[in-house]
């Protein structure tokens, strides 16, 4: 909700992300760990990607599907990361309005990207298990690129939605996020209009983009019954494993981002909200070998 004791109207030209803190010995402790985490995200899903283009034998549905989901994870950490690494190596906390609503926007199609190539990663890793002798004609090149393509378009309206309501508030004299990154809620808190409508907008939204893919992705455990009927020991433990890591990693992205996102701000302290951000946005991995494939 807007503060309500606000005498001052403005519009924000810039704005201060404060980060994690002032502590100095805490900076460098975030700046090597963020340092290390980039690199190692970097190099491999570029790695990733290299194999799926370079070795024929993986032109298969599901590293298709795991290419683009490091493509993905590429964009993802470079929206993110280089921006946090500069200012917490040169202390230049400052960042534009538009290099704020650039992030976001890139930021909230890159993660309803992302939920809805792992629910078509669950798709097929069910039709694998659950429906192999038509596996081959349900899953062709042809869908493989329509529902790729579907996951890569899926997030661009909402976030215009979104980016549109947030150019409209106003905001008190305070231009100091709290956060590491520009996102909603913190902002939120500063502004000066009725912002139920905006709100609503991204709870809505949110719930789409997140819960419709969740629900279907959770669908799929029915592949449980499946696996519990191969009579090699060997292919059931090797196909639970597979299934269970995948959702291990759809339940904690979702479960993170429903907390952060969807639950009301007030909830939650500030700090509290910046380890879930920090979680879900830097630390998951999503594209490991051993959570997709």
């Amino acid at each position: 909700m807007a503060n309500a004791d606000c005498r001052n109207q403005m519009s924000m030209e810039k704005f201060v992300l404060l980060r994690f803190g002032n502590l100095p010995e805490l900076q460098i402790l975030l700046c090597l760990l963020f340092l290390a985490i980039y690199m190692v995200t970097m190099a491999g899903n570029i790695l990733i990607v290299v194999l799926d283009v370079a070795d024929q034998h993986l032109r298969t549905a599901m590293y298709f599907f795991l290419g683009n989901l490091s493509c993905l994870e590429i964009c993802y950490t470079s929206t993110i990361l280089p921006r946090v690494l500069a200012s917490l190596l040169t202390g230049d906390r400052i960042i534009s309005v538009s290099g704020c609503m650039t992030q976001f926007y890139c930021f909230g199609i890159l993660a309803a990207t992302e939920y809805h190539l792992l629910a078509v990663m669950s798709y097929d890793r069910y039709l694998t298990i659950c429906n192999p002798l038509r596996y081959a004609t349900l899953m062709n090149s042809s869908v493989c690129f329509q529902l790729v393509g579907c996951s890569w378009t899926s997030g661009s309206l909402g976030s215009i939605i979104v980016i549109i309501l947030m150019t409209k508030i106003k905001f008190c004299d305070s231009n100091e996020i709290d956060h590491f990154l520009y996102d909603s809620s913190p902002t939120i808190k500063l502004s000066f209009s009725d912002t139920q409508l905006l709100e609503l907008t991204i709870f809505t939204l949110s719930s789409i983009r997140s819960l419709v893919p969740f629900l279907f992705t959770l669908a799929s455990v029915c592949i449980f019954n499946t696996i519990l009927r191969i009579p090699s020991t060997t292919r059931r433990q090797k196909a639970f494993s597979t299934c269970s890591s995948h959702i291990v990693t759809v339940t904690t992205l979702y479960g993170t981002l429903i907390i952060g996102y969807m639950v009301p701000t007030a909830h939650h302290s500030k700090d509290l909200h910046k380890v879930f951000s920090v979680f879900y946005s830097v630390l998951l991995p999503r594209s490991t070998p051993s959570s997709t494939v």
